[in-house]
């Protein structure tokens, strides 16, 4: 038996003007999802429990059948994991994102532009991480390069009472003065940030990014703080082995804390512009080596719900459905094992919010054994009317793999 999680970030919605009142669901074109969904298993699942921040960690964690009340320490810890980083117990890690902010003179004054400092390249990022590391690293504190504008900060000795962090998605055109921790804890972190402003409006990447128009990195923002994850060994926890595909480090993080397959793709890149085809590959490459379990992740939808790009969205949703789910579909119906899919989004990325939001998500559950009778279209709505609604999100992994 072989098992695919194909996880479309981000995906869920609410009706859009900018769509004619529908979700980017109801408009995309997916007819290889759509086929499968007319023959699975289909409902609601809330993966984000009470209490919890609506992260794509928490989510994650929950559909690959982790309870995050449990285990969740943190989301940049998960990253560092995926960086390399071995955090000691004493370490907080954070995640440091590269912004675009506004030229105001008082810091508190300036409006969150860009929270991805307009895609920048991993490259520019790694020349703008450098300095940062050269002029505010040392003593207590590291930066590490990641990917994009998504890198980290591990503080020795350091404590995750920060007061409230807020994610930079979150506060997209919005002054930042207010979102900034008031915490005493917090105040040499601000600093950092006050301070990155002034060495980074100047840089060279900058200067080059101004001549082109671009968004300029020109600040980096600390959140997601977090100690040493622990999570058990997935296979340990569920009789199957395991391969998380994903161009982010939050995903390959999780992975590489719970002992599975982190395989890297070149040219994913987390967006619309992602090498949809080579990460399915990957994924198809790891069921050819024996893999059990492939967690095919994908982000673009999430990213474009951030950025309020609605047509973008349907976009990423029908590249997932022709470039990566009939790719695996082609496989799995050739290679003579039986197999099962779940398909299902995080958690809701609303085009009117952009940002992530705490409602139940919609999946479909297919048995290549069972044909049963399901939905007419993948849909939040078709699947909320089925009533069935898994209300412990890791329970959605036991029925996956046939134990619920």
């Amino acid at each position: 038996m072989k098992y695919l999680v194909l996880l479309c970030d981000g995906m869920a919605d609410m009706p859009n003007k900018a769509l004619s009142d529908k979700t980017p669901m109801e408009c995309a074109d997916k007819p290889y999802t759509d086929a499968l969904a007319a023959l699975s298993e289909a409902g609601m699942c809330r993966t984000v429990a009470e209490g919890l921040k609506p992260g794509s960690d928490v989510a994650n964690l929950s559909v690959m059948g982790y309870d995050p009340k449990i285990c969740y320490t943190g989301r940049s810890p998960l990253e560092a994991a995926s960086i390399g980083v071995d955090l000691k117990p004493t370490d907080v890690a954070l995640r440091c994102n590269i912004v675009t902010l506004s030229n105001e003179d008082d810091y508190e004054d300036k409006t969150m532009l860009d929270y991805c400092a307009g895609d920048i390249s991993t490259e520019e990022a790694r020349l703008i991480m450098e300095t940062v590391e050269e002029r505010l690293g040392g003593g207590r504190y590291e930066f590490y390069s990641g990917v994009s504008y998504r890198h980290c900060l591990v503080v020795k000795d350091g404590t995750t009472e920060l007061g409230s962090m807020t994610p930079p998605h979150d506060i997209s055109g919005k002054v930042i003065g207010e979102y900034l921790s008031s915490s005493e804890n917090a105040a040499p972190l601000i600093e950092l940030m006050k301070k990155s402003y002034d060495i980074l409006k100047n840089h060279p990447v900058n200067l080059e990014r101004r001549k082109k128009g671009l968004h300029e990195a020109n600040s980096i923002w600390l959140w997601g703080e977090g100690r040493r994850p622990k999570l058990e060994d997935f296979r340990a926890k569920n009789g199957v082995s395991g391969c998380v595909v994903s161009a982010v480090d939050l995903l390959k993080g999780i992975g590489i804390c719970a002992g599975m397959e982190t395989p890297l793709v070149e040219g994913a890149t987390g967006y619309i512009d992602t090498d949809f085809e080579g990460k399915a590959q990957a994924g198809i490459d790891a069921f050819k080596r024996g893999t059990d379990l492939v967690y095919l992740h994908f982000e673009a939808p999430d990213e474009c719900g951030h950025r309020g790009e609605a047509q973008n969205k349907v976009k990423a949703i029908e590249y997932i459905d022709r470039r990566a789910l009939k790719p695996m579909l082609d496989y799995l119906d050739s290679c003579g094992d039986d197999y099962r899919i779940l398909i299902m989004p995080d958690h809701p990325t609303p085009l009117e919010t952009m940002t992530h939001s705490s409602e139940p998500v919609p999946y479909i559950l297919f048995d290549s054994r069972v044909k049963k009778k399901g939905i007419a279209s993948f849909t939040e709505k078709n699947a909320a009317q089925t009533g069935i609604f898994v209300e412990h999100g890791p329970d959605i992994m036991k029925k996956l793999l046939g134990k619920l």
